[in-house]
């Protein structure tokens, strides 16, 4: 392909050449020395695009238009490369040719969502070069070389490209095809990866690795590992890497204007030079009045302003959920910068101003959680305004949602302080922040920054399992064992969904139970006929305990819990999968403390038997409240059925030990476990009972690990069961529940022998009498202690 033809220009198109009078070309050759984005702004002056031709000579040129529009979305600040895409597309799509631009954009969009150290010095040249390996519709090495030096002898043959033709299909399918990269690229992190080992990785941390951005990078490592504050401590470094903002202000001092250095064409008459004095008297005037005699003026090194930054966070009614975790998110990026050394103030908006800390992951935590009743927050920031008196050194953030800015009360407020509002940051449910700066009384659109909720959301952190600490010193535990645990006698609620029992238990647990008539033995264990333990199927649930809770399972097959607050007139949602959580007022509603919580047919109802009028909660998306008129009696009648099934869980709760601190073996050769003997206290049975003896052989504690002198250990879990390993390893690990004054059970992975209670309900374990457990296991256990000390 000859040079012209690769740097044609055409009509309707998404980039063209332009000229730039005021900047030299290079070369000598000055016309078309830009190439620019029509209607939107310049991509790059010809000479950087020459020498990026030239680092990308050795493997080939792209097509031209996509090296352009990846080298655009490159650029800091606002750009808009979906629009002039999709109008070119929809020019040139005719007869048989349907163009589509939607993935070069959504390319071109990652390419944008980079951290700023991929895009940076050489970093951008390894870039391109990453991006357009092997690309289709490419220049040879060979050929391009030729194009460059043919370049370089006749610059102006450039001329000749800038004169706009018709594009045919062939040209644009090049383009688009070569910026379809997304099957090669899914993912953002994909082409960080396809960069590595090209670059040096310190420079990578350029943005956030500098001026002792170590304690910054603690705090958000600790957001991400707390699931409350993941999906906000997972978007500030992407917001980093695309913020704009100075970090601090330079006072501009008396900048030579234009010239080389120390020679300006302004500045005081005693300090012009005296060439000019030579010129006539005419030709002087003229040139002092054109502005271009020259001035000695030395530079003045610029200094710092030390200012104060507040960030005025919009908690309204209109700016909860994902906007919300957008504003806060945005203003930890501000406040928690590697660059930031200026003071800042968080200022929550509602029905007035509260001042907030953003420090600490519990501030943040509560803080999250703040909504304020107000539609719209006008007032308050009036408010604000109104008692800050005006301070040079402040410099004011307010973040809001993109549909507040539509309502005529804050527009107003907005406007009567843009002289002291310095920065405007809108979000948007789908992810979208846009920056916009009042300057001498007009705002300007300075970013966009758009980011991929649903790619930074997809792995949250899991919850730390029951005694598994950071640390790692507290030995591990598994989420549920062979046998099932005692269910704890404290509980918030009960639940019967589909036949199945569920308990919310006071630790903050879900846990599923069963009733049964099944069991091995009629004459034994009368109190454990119908009832069983529990497995537990999640941990530190995020709810209070108060108000009254319904569960059900929404068309994903995750669990939703809804929580009612009528003391605090709040309906909440949960979902335990994800943590996703909802919440609404009900102050509007009025309604009457007798309503009762509760699931049926798909959704959750406040409902009352004898008031015809009830309210519809939905279990999907974000919760809200939909009033029933018409009173349904299948309602009643299956409320009053699961009622009357809830209630047979009542006797089913147990005494747990869970407090472990003395455990050994006394002089009648039994297991004390917290001063409780492990012992048959009838036949064919195994019980935890007060012990009566002394210790004589006492195993040392190390968290929740036990170790006798012999090796043997036993690893307690404050649920409610103890694992026993022996040092003997022909003895198979087994477990115990850690129940007070009930029958125990005995098992390992295969086998099972005592109360049937903690018998799950399809169970592969083979059944055996206590009897013969204790002997093979338990027993042996303790003499394998009691040999090693003899």
């Amino acid at each position: 392909m000859e040079l012209k033809t690769y740097f044609q220009s055409y009509e309707n198109y998404f980039w063209e050449w332009k000229t730039d009078e005021d900047v030299p070309g290079d070369s000598g050759y000055h016309d078309y020395n830009l190439i620019s984005v029509p209607g939107v702004g310049a991509i790059a002056y010809r000479p950087y695009i020459i020498e990026i031709l030239k680092e990308l000579q050795p493997q080939g040129w792209p097509p031209f238009g996509a090296l352009l529009m990846a080298i655009y979305a490159m650029q800091d600040g606002y750009t808009d490369f979906a629009g002039p895409l999709k109008r070119t597309a929809e020019f040139y799509s005719m007869g048989n040719f349907e163009f589509n631009a939607d993935e070069a954009i959504e390319f071109l969009e990652k390419i944008k969502s980079l951290p700023k150290a991929y895009k940076q010095g050489q970093n951008r040249v390894i870039l391109l070069q990453t991006l357009f390996k092997d690309v289709h519709n490419r220049i040879s090495p060979v050929n391009a070389e030729l194009n460059l030096n043919f370049y370089y002898k006749r610059p102006q043959e450039l001329a000749a490209s800038a004169e706009k033709q018709h594009a045919g299909p062939s040209v644009l399918n090049r383009d688009l095809n070569a910026m379809e990269l997304n099957e090669k690229f899914p993912e953002v992190q994909s082409i960080i990866d396809a960069m590595k080992g090209l670059i040096e990785e310190p420079e990578l941390d350029d943005e956030a690795g500098q001026n002792g951005a170590d304690s910054g990078k603690d705090f958000i490592r600790e957001l991400l590992e707390e699931p409350k504050t993941f999906q906000v401590g997972s978007l500030i470094k992407r917001i980093w890497s695309g913020l704009k903002i100075p970090m601090r202000h330079l006072s501009p001092g008396e900048q030579p204007v234009g010239g080389i250095s120390d020679i300006t064409n302004k500045g005081d008459f005693n300090r012009m030079l005296l060439s000019e004095f030579a010129n006539e008297d005419e030709v002087f005037m003229n040139r002092i009045a054109n502005n271009e005699t020259l001035y000695i003026q030395r530079e003045i090194p610029p200094e710092e302003n030390i200012f104060e930054r507040v960030i005025l966070i919009d908690t309204s009614l209109r700016n909860w959920g994902t906007p919300k975790v957008l504003a806060f998110a945005s203003a930890i990026a501000v406040i928690k910068h590697p660059k930031a050394h200026s003071e800042c103030k968080v200022i929550a908006l509602g029905k007035a101003g509260i001042p907030v800390s953003l420090n600490t992951v519990e501030n943040v935590v509560e803080n999250l959680n703040q909504v304020s009743p107000v539609l719209e927050v006008s007032e308050a920031l009036g408010k604000f305004f109104s008692e800050k008196q005006s301070e040079k050194d402040i410099e004011v953030f307010f973040i809001t949602h993109q549909e507040n800015m539509v309502d005529e009360k804050v527009q107003k407020v907005v406007h009567q302080n843009r002289d002291r509002l310095k920065f405007l940051v809108t979000t948007t449910s789908d992810g979208e922040i846009n920056i916009y700066k009042h300057d001498k009384g007009a705002r300007k659109h300075i970013q966009k920054i758009k980011l991929p909720l649903q790619e930074l959301w997809a792995n949250p952190p899991q919850r730390k399992k029951a005694g598994e600490q950071s640390n790692g010193k507290k030995t591990h535990l598994p989420q549920n064992y062979p046998v099932l645990f005692p269910t704890p006698a404290n509980q918030i609620a009960r639940f019967l969904y589909e036949g199945e029992f569920f308990i919310l238990s006071s630790k903050k647990q879900l846990l599923k139970t069963y009733l049964s008539d099944n069991y091995y033995d009629r004459h034994s264990y009368d109190y454990y006929k119908t009832y069983h333990g529990c497995e537990v199927l999640f941990e530190n649930i995020s709810v209070k305990p108060r108000g009254q809770f319904a569960l059900t399972k929404n068309k994903q097959q995750h669990f939703i819990l809804c929580q009612y607050q009528p003391d605090r007139k709040l309906i909440s949602k949960l979902n335990i999968n994800t943590k996703e959580y909802s919440e609404q007022n009900l102050t509007g509603f009025n309604i009457p403390e007798s309503y009762e919580l509760i699931y049926f047919g798909k959704n959750f109802y406040l409902y009352q038997p004898e008031i015809p009028t009830h309210y519809k909660i939905n279990v999907d998306g974000n919760i809200s409240l939909e009033v029933v008129s018409d009173k349904d009696q299948e309602i009643e009648k299956n409320n009053v059925k699961v009622v009357a099934e809830v209630n047979k869980l009542n006797r089913s709760g147990l005494k747990i030990i869970s407090n472990f601190n003395k455990i050994g073996i006394n002089k009648n050769d039994k297991l004390v476990i917290s001063g409780n003997e492990l012992s048959g206290l009838y036949e064919n049975s195994l019980n935890l009972y007060k012990n009566r003896f002394d210790i004589k052989i006492f195993a040392e504690q190390n968290k929740n690990k036990f170790t006798f002198p012999d090796g043997s250990e036993i690893i307690t879990d404050a649920r409610g069961m103890l694992t026993f390993r022996s040092s003997n390893k022909s003895i198979e690990e087994f477990f115990i529940p850690s129940t007070a004054y009930g029958f125990l059970s005995l098992a390992t992975y295969t086998e099972f022998g005592g109360s049937e209670y903690y018998l799950p309900e399809h169970s592969l374990l083979k059944v055996k009498t206590m009897e013969e457990m204790y002997a093979r296991f338990l027993k042996a256990f303790i003499e394998q202690i009691l040999d090693y000390g003899a």
